[in-house]
């Protein structure tokens, strides 16, 4: 007895050191698995738990743009960019919106959400919208909604108005007067009314921040939002590799640095 009595100490000290061995080991296997990996971070403000990746959205009819973090993906982007044809930028003589249909028509040929009675731009709203609310007796306008906008990497609440509406706009991500400079004033008027209203080549993004963009390729404008901007050349390329529509040498080359070398 007495010899028991003198180990039982020791025993459940080195017990009580495994316990706490054990506990803290299972504390930090769990931290880590709590943290995503860095390549599932968020890339950007705004847009966590939003969008679509364009790798996985080929006809344009899912919402948003979501931002490609993975090396996978990049090696996947690089490869579509890659499939690029190039020329020299010509000259916009000619060009007028109206070549292109009238603006946000439902009536265009061979595109996703035509000829459901909304105009496009309130299709494209309700895309990439969250917490929609129509106005009220109408199944199409878009009263109030919330978007986590890829371009500036912030969220808007949006409110339909004379002073508001204007806050949040639809992009061309290939813009008109960039296609007609390279080749589309060649095209049928139908091929350019599906350019023009073709979801692929729509979103929903910051009124400010589209307006700064124009008409520029991506050599010389890129989103505001760095982690949005590989994903927003693979978008810039299917639409360009859809319609057949070459870029500059310097538009492929930024687009393909965007996505790493």
């Amino acid at each position: 007895m007495i010899r028991i009595r003198r180990l039982l100490p020791p025993l459940l000290a080195a017990v009580s050191a495994v316990t706490v061995t054990l506990t803290a080991g299972c504390d930090t296997v769990q931290d880590r698995a709590d943290k995503p990996p860095a390549d599932e971070a968020p890339a950007t403000p705004g847009t966590s738990g939003s969008g679509t990746s364009p790798l996985d959205n080929p006809d344009g009819a899912a919402p948003g743009l979501a931002p490609l973090t993975t090396a996978a993906d990049r090696e996947a982007a690089r490869r579509v960019i890659d499939r690029l044809a190039t020329e020299s930028r010509g000259s916009g003589s000619g060009y007028d919106r109206d070549e292109f249909g009238y603006a946000w028509m439902d009536t265009a040929p061979g595109v996703p959400l035509a000829g459901n009675g909304c105009d496009t731009r309130n299709d494209l709203l309700r895309r990439d919208g969250q917490d929609v609310r129509l106005e009220s007796g109408d199944d199409c306008t878009v009263e109030t909604m919330e978007l986590a906008d890829p371009y500036a990497g912030r969220d808007i609440a949006f409110e339909r108005g004379p002073s508001t509406s204007m806050d949040v706009q639809i992009d061309h991500v290939v813009p008109l007067s960039y296609a007609w400079q390279m080749g589309a004033g060649e095209w049928a008027e139908d091929k350019r009314k599906q350019l023009a209203n073709d979801p692929l080549n729509l979103l929903a993004v910051d009124g400010d921040t589209n307006s700064s963009k124009g008409d520029s390729g991506p050599g010389e404008w890129l989103p505001p939002a760095e982690g949005i901007r590989c994903a927003y050349g693979v978008r810039f390329a299917q639409v360009a590799l859809k319609y057949e529509l070459p870029v500059t040498t310097a538009d492929k080359e930024t687009l393909r640095e965007q996505c790493g070398r």
